[in-house]
Parts: structure tokens; sequence; C-alpha cells
């Protein structure tokens, strides 16, 4: 996982340089350019702090999370002094955690967050993207699964103007929840920013991959949302995940009203800020496919209706782990306690709900939680990096022996679910 960072941001660097002229030209002319060359340098210094495993520094910028960062930084630094002081040693004169060194998931969202440093110093280029073009080439590439994926759902979606036995709503649950959960296989970050074909039709795979899904809580996840559509006090939903997924449970009736939590600064090059969201539909919006047309038209009447609601909130930025959430962000753990289901997907959400530790592979999942159950909830993800719970005694051994990489290379699955509530947040304790 680590050796992707330096090519992660090489290839931020040598996009910045090659696309200079336009760059410029659109955001200001020449008076953007020494702002440019500043960005740029601000990268390429990073990536040698990373190549040399220096210490992380604070934050430079006045954006409101900076506070937070740098306190949290000290306090790295302070348990870190502390675990050399226990061990009869002192710090080298260099204080702070390093790149190799110390808990990757810290430093990691440390990483990204001074790319975000670095656009946040300029002026003109203060709201600039750096990994904008690498998702918009993903997006494009993605034609034809999107084309196949969409008149899919459009079939669904006239199946349900009649009457549909539950049977048949189970199946197409999912299908929809696997293919959101699929979808995630090839990311940005994993590959190191190379942006990879996608032609393959996502319903036809499903099969394919089935035995690579190592644990499936399908039945779990369509039991609470079941139970949430039929209970009318309780008509919330929240949730990331792919559009399709939201589109179904809208026209099965299984939810209300789905919540999008996209990122609120560009983060782990593919994740999905505000104007990203606005970005793609847009796109989609203009695209010369019946389907993606008539499905934009309805979305943007959800999104009217608030039917369907795009939030961000600066958590999803944070290093820390869920269950830290509570005390650290007491608003964004009440709206989500106020939920009938929580969908997670994605490998860095999955790392922060298991706290990113080397559970046994037998762990519970609902053990690994370690108390964050602000509602039922859901994870979907396919495997980058080696921390992994809730299999079954011999599976991680049988998925050593038919792929070394299984915990890395975003091959294999895991849909994990967790049907406890936790108690209200104005009675959680930390």
């Amino acid at each position: 996982m680590k050796d992707r960072i330096p090519v992660i941001l090489s290839k931020v660097v040598d996009h910045l340089t090659r696309n200079k002229g336009h760059i410029v030209q659109e955001y200001g002319g020449e008076a953007a350019r020494e702002e440019l060359k500043a960005l740029i340098g601000a990268i390429s210094e990073l990536r040698h702090s990373v190549m040399t495993n220096k210490p992380a520094k604070p934050l430079r910028d006045s954006r409101c999370d900076t506070p937070l960062w740098n306190a949290q930084l000290a306090r790295q630094i302070n348990l870190k002094r502390e675990e050399e002081e226990a061990f009869g040693r002192e710090l080298s004169g260099e204080e702070g955690p390093k790149w190799f060194d110390d808990a990757w998931l810290w430093m990691e969202c440390y990483l990204y967050r001074r790319i975000q440093e670095a656009a946040l110093m300029c002026t003109l280029l203060k709201s600039f993207d750096v990994f904008a073009q690498q998702k918009q080439d993903a997006f494009k590439s993605a034609y034809k699964s999107m084309s196949h994926l969409t008149m899919y759902l459009q079939e669904v979606i006239n199946k349900f103007k009649g009457h549909v036995p539950e049977s048949e709503i189970k199946k197409y649950f999912m299908e929809f929840l696997q293919m959101s959960l699929w979808g995630n296989k090839c990311d940005l970050s994993i590959s190191a920013g190379q942006v990879m074909s996608h032609d393959h039709n996502p319903v036809a795979q499903l099969l394919e991959l089935k035995h690579r899904l190592l644990i499936d809580d399908t039945d779990v996840a369509y039991g609470i949302l079941s139970k949430a559509s039929e209970e009318k006090n309780r008509k919330r939903f929240e949730l990331v995940t792919d559009l399709c997924l939201a589109e179904f449970l809208i026209t099965s009736g299984l939810a209300s009203c789905v919540v999008f939590h996209a990122k609120s600064m560009p983060w782990f090059v593919s994740d999905v800020t505000l104007e990203d969201w606005d970005w793609t539909l847009n796109n989609m919006r203009r695209m010369n496919h019946i389907a993606i047309s008539e499905l934009c038209q309805r979305w943007q009447a959800y999104l009217q209706a608030k039917t369907w609601v795009v939030e961000a909130h600066d958590f999803w930025t944070m290093p820390n782990t869920y269950n830290e959430m509570a005390e650290i962000s007491p608003d964004l753990h009440t709206s989500l306690s106020q939920s009938d289901f929580i969908l997670f997907k994605g490998d860095l959400n999955y790392r922060k709900l298991v706290s990113d530790r080397q559970w046994d592979s037998t762990t519970r999942f609902e053990r690994a939680l370690r108390g964050f159950h602000p509602a039922p909830l859901c994870s979907l993800r396919t495997l980058k990096c080696d921390c992994v719970v809730g299999l079954k005694p011999g599976q991680a051994d049988a998925a050593e022996i038919e792929d070394a990489n299984w915990m890395i290379g975003g091959d294999w699955a895991v849909i994990s679910a967790c049907e406890r509530r936790g108690p209200s947040p104005s009675h959680v304790t930390s």
C-alpha cells in the first residue's frame, strides 16, 4: 500500500506539468502560472518527504479543520514521546509520526490533507482538484458498463409499475447491492491513478465473482431495510453508494429517502466530492442514451423533492476511526442515529469501521466496530489492505492458497452487516 503513494504523487505532478497551459488559462491566465508552479513544488516536496521518511509537520492553511488536524498531530507526537520514554529512549531531534514508522491510516489521511493544503495555499487555484482529470477519465472509460447497467435498471423500474413479489424484490436487491460492491473493485488510489477500461456487463459479472465474496450478509441487510420500510415513523436512510442502487431502493419502496455522503475535499484520488457529484450528473444528462437520460430526469426530480439528499461533513476527511465519531463529531453521529440503515462503501470506510487493526480474521464484525452502533449498518468492501474480520475458520487459508494477494488486490470482497442499534448519542460515553 505504501509504495503506491510516491507513484500517485508523481502522477499528479506529471499531470499538472503536462497540462500547465490549459490550467493556467482556465484559472485566470498568467496570474495563475506562479501559483501552479508553487503547487507543483509543494506536491514534489511532499513526495520527497514520503520517500525520505520525514516526520509529519503542522498544516499551514486557514481551512476550518486545520486546528483539529494540528491538535491531532500534537497528540500523535505526545503519544510517540510517551512510548519512547516507556522504553527508556528519547525522541530524535525530528519529532512527529513518520511515513514508514507510524500508524498508516493516520499518515495516509494526513497525506491527502497535505495535498489539499498545497491547493489551499493558493488564491486562484484554491478550489483546484488535482485528481479531477483522473476521475473524469475513469468516468468516460466506463460508458459501456453504464449503458448495460442503466438499461437493466430501466427494465427493473418498469416491472415495478405492476406487482412484484417479495422474492423478486430481494433478488434485485442482491444484484444491485453486489453491483455497487464490485463497482469499487478498481479505484484510482489502488491503481495509483491508472485509469482502466470498464466495458464489461456488471450484471453478467456477478455470477463470475460470487465465489470471491467471502462474507455475504445480504439477507441481514435486506431484513433491516424491509422491516424499516414497513414502519411509518422511520423514513430516513443514510447512504454512500451508487446511483443505481439508490434508484432501486426508492423504486422498490425499501427506502423513502436516500442521503449520499460526499467528501468535503478531494480525497484518496477517486472519492466523490460535491463538485464530482454535479459534474457526473451534468455529463450523464448530456449523453445520447435513452436510459441514462431518463434516469437523470428522475434523479433531478428526487433531488428537488429531497427524496435524495447530498451532504458533506469534514469528519469523513479526518483521520479518526468511526468509534470516535460520537466524541469528535456528535452532530454527524446524531444525524446517523436517526437513520433506519447506514450503508458504507469502500476500503477506507471499512478500515475506519474496524479501526484499521490487525484483528484475527475470525473476529466478529460487531466486536471490531468497537461500539460504533448509531444505527443498523452494512459495509460493502473489496479487500485492498490486510485487515478483515468476520471470516469463518479456514476461509483465510483457502483464499491464500488460491490468491496470494487476496487481501490487497481488490479481487475479493465482503458484505458485512450489523443489526444492532446503539444507545441515543446523548447517552454515549467515551
